[in-house]
């Protein structure tokens, strides 16, 4: 009898602890930086700004449609991005593979944006879904 008591109260201490964990996930979903699969930007494509941090060699040889380049590299990054988008507006980012663009959103993040979507495998993953490119 006393092992059903201690099982009850296991269960529903566990049931307590799974409330606050999902509370405290819930409060993840509303972080700064989300990221995205190609396809959730796919569906959004021509109602976002989308931002590609590659280098402009790079871009120039093809990049999402609608897409603004800046380089995560230049000094200025932050600046540029500062002059020609809201710091409440979404943001869409992507590079090559994800590293970088990753490393652009912890800098938005830093300069107050608060709606940076980063799409996962980059500009790579998109052109496996063979997505539209414009050059």
């Amino acid at each position: 009898m006393k092992a059903i008591k201690y099982i009850w109260i296991f269960a529903f201490s566990f049931a307590l602890l799974s409330c606050n964990t999902a509370n405290s996930k819930d409060k993840d979903t509303q972080e700064i930086i989300v990221d995205i699969t190609p396809e959730q930007l796919h569906k959004v494509q021509t109602e976002v700004q989308i931002l590609d941090v590659r280098t402009p060699g790079e871009y120039k040889n093809g990049h999402i449609a609608g897409a603004k380049n800046s380089n995560v590299f230049d000094a200025d990054f932050v600046s540029k991005i500062e002059a020609n988008y809201k710091k409440d507006s979404p943001i869409y980012i992507y590079c090559k593979s994800g590293g970088r663009s990753m490393k652009a959103s912890k800098m938005l993040k830093e300069a107050g944006y608060t709606k940076i979507y980063n799409m996962d495998g980059g500009y790579l993953a998109w052109k496996d879904k063979k997505y539209q490119i414009e050059k």
